[in-house]
């Protein structure tokens, strides 16, 4: 009996030992895997905080001076420059797939040739809908918005027309950055030019007394010194491999390149229209002036938020190995979801989104319980009219629970990014965004009567619940080995140019 319960007592003895193993190896999986995360997605949070702050500071020095001004360069920014925004950042996404899966395939000279057809791209997507903004007061006209906010609307449409060039230069510029672990390049330029932009804003704005439209000059001035900041960084030799100058390469597959950028834009960009086109809803309701300034406040600080979740979105495209030889130290930029897939690893990339999700929804929660506890205090930064201040008020709570869902949808979409599944997932956005949020948005603020409330609503609980529901079914039931084939299939198709690269490789 004495040795049966002494054996007993050892099995028992090696399985907690067992159990103890095994749970240090993952907690200690769990900390590499997020010190690689938090390199990357640290800087990068800062980094796009900086730049959004821009536009905040914007619309509050616009909001101090009236409701019709800030309603004004709220809809200027919003929905003109935000309708080619959205798609320019989506396009500009194309290269976190294929910078990182080149990494990956160490042919790191494309990656500069990836940067410059991506230039072309966008420039050309510029031209193309530079209508937009010459003809935005009869638009904004034409889809209900009164008279006044249409007209200064337009004027300042034509005002921020440098600063929609500048995002076609500044973000296949910053990708490029971030690929190869720059982020602290990108973050110092991010948090200077966030100082420019005060300064010269308060002495457009305050101290000229331009108005509103010295506030939209000093949006433009500010987002080309960040572009030009980060090409003088990579010119004056800070990326030797990866830039060796402009090259006629940059023109060859260009239509390809444009469709798959293409593809990745229509995925960012359906869902940053459609939080414009709630705007524009808002335009139809009584009180329209109100109903605008009051969501386009609401609007603002959900994108501020998600500028800390897209940073997640990078963060699990990518992530990188510390190599110390006896010499020198080596960096490589590995792609966290991309590379390990182009390398064959699927379990490492599923770990990785695992790790990302549980730290991105972890921030979320923290800030949509911020948001409920200074639900009656924030405005008071945008603007100093009650009305506004209240309406914003009510709305707080649904602020919330879009803070919320953006910290577990962004995640999902760096899935898709460092995947290569752009073309598919935009059918998810047009099947979530127009064909449940919009209808039920317009159903909720108008047929029952909700307001600006209803609308925000419907789109939430139609639009972003719906499409992060169905991303995290297709996430969960995907088969993360073969996507691992088909990323090495897209590497070897995308990185093979012609004879003299593969003998410059080789070299």
């Amino acid at each position: 009996m004495d040795r049966q319960k002494y054996s007993l007592l050892a099995i028992e003895s090696s399985s907690t030992s067992e159990m103890k193993k095994i749970a240090t190896d993952f907690l200690s999986r769990v900390w590499i895997e997020s010190k690689k995360l938090w390199h990357i997605v640290g800087p990068d949070i800062i980094n796009r905080l900086a730049g959004y702050s821009m536009t905040v500071i914007t619309q509050a020095f616009a909001g101090h001076l009236g409701d019709v001004e800030l309603a004004s360069i709220s809809m200027a920014n919003n929905i003109i420059v935000g309708f080619g925004y959205g798609l320019l950042l989506g396009m500009a996404s194309a290269l976190a797939t294929l910078c990182g899966q080149t990494f990956g395939a160490k042919r790191y000279h494309m990656l500069g040739i990836y940067m410059q057809r991506s230039w072309i791209v966008l420039f050309s997507c510029c031209i193309l809908l530079l209508p937009v903004y010459l003809y935005a007061s009869p638009i904004l006209k034409l889809i209900g918005q009164s008279d006044e906010v249409a007209e200064q609307s337009g004027a300042l449409a034509l005002w921020l027309i440098p600063l929609h060039f500048s995002y076609a230069f500044q973000f296949p510029l910053q990708r490029f950055l971030q690929c190869q672990l720059k982020n602290f390049v990108t973050l110092w330029v991010s948090l200077a030019v966030l100082v420019l932009h005060s300064v010269t804003t308060w002495i457009l704005v305050s101290v000229l007394d331009f108005g509103v439209v010295g506030a939209a000059i000093a949006l433009d001035i500010s987002c080309w010194a960040c572009g030009l900041g980060l090409f003088w960084y990579v010119v004056s030799g800070g990326c030797p491999l990866s830039w060796v100058g402009f090259s006629i390469q940059a023109f060859s597959g260009i239509w390809e390149f444009a469709k798959y950028s293409a593809a990745s834009g229509v995925l960012l960009c359906l869902e940053f229209w459609s939080y414009r086109i709630l705007i524009l809803m808002t335009g139809f309701l009584e009180e329209a002036t109100l109903a605008v300034d009051a969501l386009s406040i609401c609007t603002t600080i959900n994108v501020w938020d998600l500028m800390i979740h897209l940073a997640f979105l990078v963060g699990t495209a990518y992530h990188v190995i510390l190599e110390e030889s006896s010499e020198i130290l080596v960096m490589k930029l590995r792609v966290r979801v991309a590379n390990e897939l182009g390398s064959g690893n699927g379990k490492a990339a599923k770990f990785a989104q695992q790790v990302s999700m549980a730290q991105s929804a972890s921030i979320g929660l923290c800030l949509c319980v911020l948001v409920i506890m200074f639900h009656h205090k924030f405005a008071h930064v945008f603007t100093s009219s009650p009305d506004v201040i209240e309406a914003v008020d009510q709305m707080s709570y649904l602020l919330a629970v879009t803070v919320l869902l953006n910290s577990v949808q962004s995640v999902l979409a760096g899935v898709v990014v460092g995947s290569g599944w752009q073309a598919w997932v935009a059918y998810i956005s047009l099947f979530s965004y127009y064909i449940f949020g919009l209808p039920l948005a317009f159903v909720m603020g108008s047929a029952l009567h909700f307001g600006v409330s209803g609308i925000w609503g419907g789109m939430i609980f139609g639009g972003t619940a719906v499409q992060t529901a169905i991303l995290a079914i297709v996430t969960i039931r995907h088969d993360w080995e073969m996507e691992a084939q088909k990323a090495m299939q897209r590497v070897n198709n995308w990185t093979t140019p012609n004879r003299d690269n593969k003998l410059e490789e080789h070299k």
